[in-house]
């Protein structure tokens, strides 16, 4: 578990193929002292397994699945990645609870300077579309983010100066790929309430609304 406050930047090393899949190295621009093999790391929202660590960074795999929903395949030697490191018990949760599942990947639009701030406009993927709401959190490359505004899966983000600088959103343009991770409380909150929603539009699409059920005494 994480909560997208990027502890600091690494830098990919390397990519090795494997069968099916790839080994990643990647330096961390902070020490990563009291981490372990075994321990897992988010990189770019991504929750990753470390199976080795040097003086400088660590190895993780990378498996089929993780290439082919994130932005890992699109990744080669060089570029900037987050960071942050698995949340312990008694930390301070300052973001949002973010599980590094990465649910898809989306594209920057915009991205427009506003004084010392910046407005990013990045659309989702349309079958997501009903998990944003105005004020709802959203992991963007593992940052913890808040929805300024919903324009059906179009969602605009103000960044602070703190964010851009210590994050890789400093490196982005417009028609750049980002991994997103839907906020889980909103992703539970719909699935309680979907069977209420379809009854609804079902009432609705047959004329009969769940007004008049209640009304009639069938509800």
């Amino acid at each position: 578990m994480f909560t997208g406050l990027i502890e600091g930047k690494g830098v990919i090393r390397s990519l090795q193929p494997k069968i099916q899949g790839y080994e990643i190295y990647i330096e961390s621009e902070f020490p990563l002292e009291g981490t372990k093999i075994g321990d897992s790391i988010a990189v770019d929202g991504v929750c990753l397994t470390i199976i080795n660590l040097t003086k400088k960074g660590f190895l993780a795999h990378l498996s089929p699945e993780t290439i082919s929903r994130t932005t890992f395949k699109l990744k080669k030697p060089g570029q900037l990645v987050n960071l942050e490191r698995a949340l312990k018990l008694g930390d301070p949760l300052g973001g949002h609870l973010v599980s590094g599942h990465v649910d898809g990947v989306a594209v920057i639009k915009k991205i427009l300077p506003l004084g010392d701030f910046f407005r990013f406009e990045i659309e989702i993927p349309q079958e997501f579309a009903h998990y944003l709401v105005p004020k709802g959190s959203i992991a963007i490359d593992g940052i913890s983010l808040t929805i300024n505004e919903v324009f059906e899966n179009l969602i605009s983000l103000m960044i602070i100066p703190h964010t851009y600088k210590v994050t890789t959103l400093h490196t982005k343009k417009a028609g750049d790929f980002v991994n997103f991770e839907i906020d889980m409380i909103a992703k539970m909150v719909y699935r309680w309430i979907k069977p209420y929603i379809e009854t609804e539009i079902s009432s609705k699409k047959e004329g009969i609304t769940l007004d008049f059920l209640v009304k009639h005494g069938f509800a």
